[in-house]
Order: structure tokens, then sequence, then C-alpha cells
């Protein structure tokens, strides 16, 4: 029954893409597509997820969701941000550090900086301060697909005159209104009592859903929110971050400790891999159930062997590890899983697979990094894949670790071309950016098998991520027919007023008739 109503909700929803599709075309792209870049309207085309996101962020009500889908594709073309990189913005933005990406918040959500202090009112700059925003948005829109933002105003020494209030109404539009859904939380801390009137005006700017996500917070109840390894020292936190630029700093992979250590960018892969070098063969050779004494290792020849010689090796690797069931589509590499590699939270539930499908002509090479190499061990973290053939990553925890929402792994592949097995480290070196494919895995922690079937026992409520989702979208659903009902119900009661008011009307006409009628029968 649950399977049923599940099934006939994504229906609902598939409807009212199609139905918001169609209706844009026909009231807003009949006239001119001229306000509108092109790529976006391609996009909104082909993402069910983006049309999606903008229908539940206003409830399922198409007409609200067409006018801020309108605003936000003609805010896209107006400030070009398809062709905003990070060249195109001045260095000095990047260089004070006022606006970044980096860290979770406890629920695994990117948190995203601003730290009042550093901004001045400048009427000269603004449209660039717009541009960095959106800047640094779209980078994770690109990067982190789907996933929501936990936005940090740390306002510690800031004063009025760090108060840009048509620069705070562009932020707030940029998460009301031009990217939906993104607003997971908007954490305001420290905030002097001078700027309390200043921020009654912008709750007023809010929408409902946005307010539902404010939190007001000070240095010491805000860890209620962020673990204390990803707030700064002011804050009552540990974290050494520091912000410099060069490099960007969102995806705080700036320190490769060893082959499966943080993701790096390739710039940086190319100045420090001879240093990973050294540490591919420890790396390589660490399993959950098998301790080799370290040497180097050629992965390719490795796996071959093991082909060859004992097939029952991969098996007696991949025994226990939790089977992926999604599978993302790639032009060099299929990975499953498509988003999220699945830990459970007993003991014997503490590996998981990565499958990796070569859908090319050609070999393709093959690494996969990590943000915590101390609590993951991946074998094989490096190698290459045969055309048409697969290859099982097993990522277990070590020792005592637990996995955690903050924790990511990337997935970066290039085609080979007549390329040794010897000569790997090199190809990495010298393989073009534009030709490495990057996908990213976040980790999810779920209820171990016992606690999940007594849960069941106790309650039919399906319990996991994916049900809370699933709660959520439902819930999303019920609201908006609720409000669909409710506007109903006040066209209807509009109506009844003016048939009372007829009524009424007719009733004096009557009694006039008779008046008249009565007084002219009178004799005179």
């Amino acid at each position: 029954m649950a399977e049923l109503d599940q099934h006939e909700g994504e229906q609902d929803i598939e409807k009212k893409i199609e139905e918001t599709r169609q209706r844009f075309k026909n009231e807003f792209l009949q006239d001119s597509t001229d306000k509108y870049d092109s790529r976006d309207l391609e996009k909104f085309e082909k993402d069910n997820a983006l049309v999606e996101g903008y229908l539940s962020w206003r409830l399922y009500v198409v007409d609200d969701a067409l006018k801020m889908i309108d605003e936000s594709l003609q805010w896209r073309k107006e400030f070009g941000v398809n062709d905003i990189t990070e060249s195109t913005i001045p260095k000095w933005m990047f260089e004070t550090g006022a606006v970044y990406l980096h860290g979770y918040d406890k629920e695994g959500n990117k948190l995203f900086w601003f730290k009042v202090k550093l901004h001045v009112k400048d009427a000269k700059t603004i449209m660039d301060k717009k541009k960095y925003v959106a800047f640094w948005l779209e980078r994770y829109a690109k990067k982190e697909p789907g996933m929501p933002l936990t936005v940090v105003f740390d306002l510690a020494e800031s004063g009025l005159s760090n108060i840009d209030m048509d620069f705070v109404k562009y932020i707030i539009n940029c998460f009301k209104i031009y990217y939906p859904k993104f607003l997971s939380k908007m954490i305001i801390v420290d905030m002097p009592w001078i700027m309390n009137a200043a921020w009654k005006i912008v709750k007023s700017w809010l929408g409902p859903e946005a307010i539902s996500k404010l939190r007001f917070a000070t240095r010491t109840d805000v860890q209620t929110f962020i673990g204390p390894e990803y707030l700064p020292p002011h804050m009552g936190g540990t974290d050494p971050f520091k912000y410099s630029y060069p490099p960007l700093p969102d995806d705080d992979f700036q320190t490769p400790i060893c082959d499966n250590g943080p993701i790096v960018s390739e710039d940086e892969t190319e100045s420090k891999d001879g240093e990973m070098e050294g540490k591919d063969a420890l790396e390589s050779s660490f399993n959950s159930e098998v301790a080799v004494k370290p040497k180097k290792v050629n992965f390719l020849e490795d796996s071959l062997r093991a082909e060859d010689n004992d097939k029952g090796d991969t098996c007696a690797r991949t025994k226990g590890a939790r089977k992926p069931l999604t599978t993302f589509k790639g032009p060099l590499l299929d990975v499953s899983p498509a988003e999220e590699l699945s830990f459970g939270s007993g003991e014997t539930e503490k590996k998981s697979l990565i499958i990796l499908s070569n859908v090319t002509k050609n070999q393709v090479a093959f690494k996969v990094r990590t943000t915590a190499p101390e609590k993951y061990r991946v074998k094989p973290s490096s190698s290459c894949c045969e055309p048409g053939a697969s290859v099982d990553i097993v990522v277990s925890l070590h020792g005592g670790s637990q996995a955690s929402p903050q924790d990511r792994f990337l997935v970066m592949a290039a085609e080979m071309d007549n390329v040794g097995p010897q000569e790997l480290a090199q190809f990495w070196k010298e393989v073009p950016k534009t030709k490495v494919m990057e996908h990213r895995l976040r980790c999810q922690v779920l209820e171990s098998v016992k606690s999940t079937v007594n849960s069941l026992r106790d309650s039919p409520v399906e319990t996991g991520s994916s049900g809370q989702q699933e709660l959520n979208t439902a819930l999303m659903r019920v609201m908006g027919c609720n409000l669909r009902l409710e506007q109903k119900l006040n066209t209807c009661l509009w109506v009844q007023k003016v048939l009372v008011m007829l009524v009424l009307v007719l009733v004096v006409l009557n009694l006039l008739c008779l008046y008249l009628l009565g007084t002219a029968q009178r004799p005179s």
C-alpha cells in the first residue's frame, strides 16, 4: 500500500513538472527567448530535479513556481552566471577572505561563510561582489548538485558600517529565488545589539520558507549546529583552518597525505605526486582483514594476477561490503553508488563497495580520494580498468573509526592511450585537467540491521535517511494540497458572500414589489 502511494506521489510530481515546463513555454517563451540564456533553457528542459526544486520551494503551486523560474533565469542571463569563472572575478576579492566555502555542519551540509567585518560598503564594487557570491554558489551547485548549504554570518567585531542592506537583500534573493532548495539553515552568529533594527528589516524580506531556517546563535551555542572541528577559535572551536588564496579553499582538500588522502586539484597533484608515489604502496596495501608488508605496488599487475591466479581473493575482499543500488552514468566510467556511500552503525557493517564500469573503448585510469584518510582504507585506490570491464573497490573503516556525513570521496578518471602500467604516475602528472572526469560521493550512516528490524517490529514507519526524504517530500505535497484547498475555500467563501448579497437584493425587491402592489390596490 505504501509503495502504491509512493508511486502515485511520484506520478503527481512528474505531472506537475511536465505542466510547469509546458506552461513556461506557452506563457514565457512565445514572445521572446532573448531574455534567457539558451544553456539555462536546455537545462530546464532536461533536468527534472531542477524543476522539482522550484516546485517544492513553492509548495507545488505552479503559478508561484513559474514566477520564480522566470525571475531566476532572467537573473542568470543578466549576471552571465554561466560564464563567471575564477579569472573573471577581481583577484582582491578572493584575497580578502570575506566569503568562502569551508567545513560542514552536524548534518553534513557545506558551510558558506560570510565574514561581515571584512565587508565594506562601496557602490563601485557592489556588482563585482554580487558576481563573487554567484561564483561560489554556481561552483558548489556543479560540484554537489542537489545538496543544500548552511550559510553562516559571522558578525564578530562588525558594526553598522559593515552592513550593506542592498548586498544582504541580494544574498537572501539568491536562496529565496535564484537557487531553490539550496538553503539548509542561515545561522547569524554573535550579532551586536545595535544591529537588531537592521535584521528586523532583513527578516521582513525573507519568505516563510527562509524564516523557518533562520537561527540566531552566540559563540557558546553555535556548537548546537556546527561541531568544534569546523569552528574557528574565536567561536570556541578547534579548526586550525586559516583562509589563504590561492588556491580556492572550498574542497577542504589541500594537503594530500597519501594515495587515498584528501582530494586535490590537478595543479596541486602535479607538484606533490612525487611525494605521493612513495606512499602508494602503503595506502594500497591496507585492508580491514589482511595486513601486507609495505612495498611499491602496481595495481594493474595485481588485478591481472588476482584474476588469473586467484579469483576467490576478490570475493573474500568484497565479502560483507555493502552493495551499491544506484548508478551514476559518466562519460568514461559508470560509478555505483550514484551519490552516497553507505555504512552501517554495527561492528560488522564497516565496509562499502564502489563499482567502476568502463564504458569507453580504451583503458581508463582511475584514482579514489577521500577527505578523511585517517579513517578509511581504499583498495585499490589507484589502477586501470579495461574496456567493458568493471572494478570493485572496497572502502573500509579503519580501526574503531565511525563514518560521518561530512566525509567525502572523489573518483577521478582519465582515458589512457598507449600508456603502460608502469607509466601511471607520469600519466597523472601529464594528463590535462579538462580530460579528467570527477565524481563526488558523500557518506551516509545507516542504522544497523538489528536495530532496523526491531524498529520495524514496533512501528511500520520506515527509518533511514531515504525514508526521511520520502516523508519530507510527502509533507511538501500535503502542504501544497493544503494551500490549494485553502485558495479554493477562499474562492468558495467569496462566491457565497456574493450569492448572499444577491439573495438579499432579491428579497428587498420582492418586498418592494409587494408594498407597491398593496398601495396600488387600496381604494382612493
